[in-house]
């Protein structure tokens, strides 16, 4: 079945950037994909081109990604004839044309803009929902709907507060369905809106990028004690687990962490050294039912990483450090500096290279936590690609906000329809089975 059409066009994430979007048409009809934009970026990750001119849209315009859509890959794409079933040979042959390592000449996000209607355009060619074509893709036969981490506590570069730490997230892994842990996670979250404003005020109730909370708090533990009061008071203790997305890159210092960040006067005698940061972590780990950290450390800061894992059996999970490539995947096993990959489609730009990167990963034994960006659409593409790869935990924001409940809801469409096949990964959620 041809591709008919590809077009492109510049619309708005929720934090209303202009990011990318395609439309690819085949005969059975049109299939659109959003492309999504983070805020904490790693250096590593493949090039997100932006159009650079200062007065259109603060430079982060979208146009020439656009442009190379309808100029040059849809051209060339419609020319090949390539099926839409084959989703490997169209990244493949995409990834050709570009030619750079970081897809640095057609920008990643227009790659990866064709390369989920492709996807969503082989789903309807075989007739599947677009989750089974994805395992299918993947060569997973065992259904399992992930654990939802929601992001409840919002800091670092996602929030006007005062935190350094960027996520504080509730796991409902004592759920026994993905329904339940909707309504453990809804719940939670709204007991936490009264903890905040009991103790800060309305105003603190204001949410971050990803629908969290961000009250003016500066000391990390607040935001974890915040949090299991809330869950105490919804009546979950026990049910749910803390998770943490330190995102260190954004504060790291002449080889040491600067918890004040944010502050331009910070006091340099407070900044942490690598070994005072995870005795840090350790103490969290110890007082409260933590059971997963991300980014602990600077993206190339492998000695920290390495030692961290060694000394925790919690899930290490790498963002910055890994962005989703499989060279960085393989350092990383190699440094054994975490066990768990953040999947991010726009970090690698293609489908094919998304789920090369997740198999790579459980290969090794790491477990694979999919994730949205902090700038994200209404797209749900994610939804159907952690079901499809049954990675057992995803994290796309709080219960808060429509372009991160889309992805919530897609996956509760599914359960539905799965019906009694439907398993739910649980305390198993770092290697579903």
């Amino acid at each position: 079945m041809p591709i008919k059409s590809i077009v492109a066009r510049q619309i708005f994430d929720s934090r209303g950037n202009p990011t990318v979007e395609v439309d690819l048409t085949t005969e059975l009809g049109l299939f659109r994909a959003a492309v999504p934009s983070g805020a904490s970026t790693g250096v590593h990750e493949a090039l997100e081109l932006r159009d650079e001119e200062k007065n259109n849209y603060h430079g982060k315009g979208v146009r020439k990604a656009v442009d190379h859509i309808n100029k040059s890959l849809a051209p060339e794409l419609l020319k090949a004839g390539l099926e839409v079933t084959d989703q490997e040979a169209i990244d493949s042959f995409m990834i050709k044309l570009d030619g750079t390592e970081n897809k640095s000449k057609f920008g990643a996000n227009a790659i990866l803009g064709i390369s989920l209607a492709v996807c969503k355009a082989g789903a309807a060619k075989k007739g599947v929902p677009l989750y089974k074509h994805i395992a299918d893709l993947a060569g997973n036969a065992n259904i399992i709907l992930p654990v939802p981490a929601f992001n409840v506590i919002n800091g670092g570069s996602h929030a006007g507060n005062k935190l350094a730490m960027q996520e504080f997230m509730i796991l409902p892994t004592g759920a026994a369905s993905f329904t339940e842990a909707m309504k453990i996670g809804s719940e939670v979250y709204h007991h936490l809106k009264k903890v905040i404003k009991d103790k800060f005020g309305l105003d603190a109730t204001a949410v971050g990028d990803e629908g969290g909370f961000a009250p003016n708090i500066l000391n990390n533990k607040d935001a974890l004690l915040l949090i299991q009061d809330a869950i105490s008071k919804a009546g979950y203790t026990g049910k749910v687990e803390i998770g943490m997305d330190v995102a260190a890159s954004e504060f790291f210092k002449d080889g040491q962490y600067d918890l004040d960040f944010k502050n331009p006067n910070s006091d340099k005698s407070q900044w942490l050294s690598p070994d005072k940061l995870t005795n840090l972590y350790q103490e969290f780990i110890k007082e409260f039912p933590i059971v997963s950290i991300e980014d602990p450390f600077d993206q190339d800061h492998w000695d920290a990483w390495s030692a961290m894992t060694a000394a925790t059996n919690i899930q290490i999970v790498g963002d910055d450090l890994t962005v989703t490539n499989p060279k960085r995947i393989q350092t990383a096993v190699e440094k054994k500096a975490c066990n768990c990959l953040l999947l991010k489609v726009n970090q690698i730009g293609t489908v094919t290279e998304s789920i090369k990167a997740h198999l790579l990963a459980k290969s090794n034994g790491w477990g694979t936590m999919v994730s949205h960006r902090s700038g994200e659409t209404e797209d749900t593409f994610i939804a159907d690609l952690v079901v499809g790869l049954s990675t057992g935990q995803i994290k796309t924001g709080a219960p808060c906000r429509s372009e991160r409940l889309a992805k919530y809801n897609q996956i509760l469409r599914i359960e539905e329809e799965l019906g009694a096949n439907a398993k739910y990964a649980g305390k198993g959620f770092r290697s579903p089975k």
